[in-house]
């Protein structure tokens, strides 16, 4: 039987002239959450993202 799992991460906006300052900041964090489940056996299937306000939340769906 398979096991799942989602991580939840969120990022906030501030006031910035660079409109990718979200993407540049969370690829480090993003790429270090998906070598961890890695690891751990954990197999990335699927993503989401959704925003409210002035956060963004990212969603990673993991299968084991």
């Amino acid at each position: 039987m398979k096991e799942y799992k989602v991580e939840t991460l969120i990022y906030y906006s501030k006031l910035t002239f660079d409109k990718y300052h979200i993407v540049d900041s969370s690829n480090k964090e993003i790429q270090e959450k998906l070598n961890d489940y890695a690891k751990e056996g954990w197999r990335l299937v699927s993503t989401d993202a959704s925003n409210f306000g002035a956060a963004m939340y990212i969603y990673l769906y993991f299968e084991k």
